[in-house]
């Protein structure tokens, strides 16, 4: 479970002085959930997001796609299927290597973006599993991650984040697979919720999905970095 201490001092705000109103972009409209690798739109964190925003924002667009195993192939669906979506009410939440398609994609469309336990260095960390996989949610759901996806996860690797003002990074310091200070480091200039213990899956996230929301302006509070 999750830890309620932080590495640093928060002060909570509300929806109301969320980044929509102080960067006066508009009420969120549409919002993306981005799984992370092997895993599916089945996971706790992804299921949790969707029936939250269908119970309490039901105004409010939601898609969760299947990603593809091929990076080019994934950010083509994303950026095909939110083509139409109005990029000063869009956002997007990722998981882990989602959090790194979710950088890229917000940065690209200057719209808001969550990242949980973000992938930073994907294309070195994913060499190693270069292979037949099958997904968490599906065992008989099977995919090979090929080494051409390698120079397609470079291609996706941003350099300093120009817009990181318009980024909420939460962080677990247990997560087990990504080293959390590089984690940190990547997403220094961001709204970083840096927690004690925890997980790489997040396990426990139920005490913090209102948080997550309300960066996006969906009501509950957000915890602002005094120091």
């Amino acid at each position: 479970m999750l830890a309620a201490s932080t590495h640093r001092v928060f002060a909570k705000y509300t929806a109301k002085t969320s980044p929509y109103h102080r960067f006066g972009m508009t009420p969120i409209t549409h919002l993306l959930y981005l799984h992370g690798f092997r895993s599916s739109p089945r996971s706790t964190k992804a299921r949790m997001v969707c029936e939250r925003l269908a119970s309490r924002h039901p105004e409010v667009t939601v898609w969760c796609p299947q990603l593809p195993p091929s990076p080019r192939d994934a950010m083509a669906l994303l950026q095909s299927g939110t083509a139409h979506w109005p990029s000063a009410s869009m956002g997007v939440i990722g998981s882990s290597l989602g959090g790194f398609y979710a950088t890229y994609l917000a940065q690209n469309r200057g719209c808001l973006a969550a990242v949980l336990n973000p992938a930073v260095n994907p294309a070195r960390d994913l060499a190693k599993y270069i292979g037949e996989h099958s997904s968490w949610h599906d065992p008989q759901d099977t995919f090979f991650f090929k080494s051409s996806y390698i120079e397609e996860l470079q291609a996706l690797t941003l350099g300093e984040l120009s817009a990181a003002q318009h980024i909420y990074a939460l962080i677990a310091k247990g997560d087990e697979v990504l080293d959390w200070r590089e984690m940190q480091a990547r997403y220094a200039q961001a709204h970083v919720h840096l927690l004690e213990g925890g997980d790489h899956a997040l396990s426990g996230f139920e005490a913090h999905i209102d948080e997550v929301l309300a960066f996006f302006g969906l009501g509950g509070s957000v915890s602002n970095a005094l120091s």
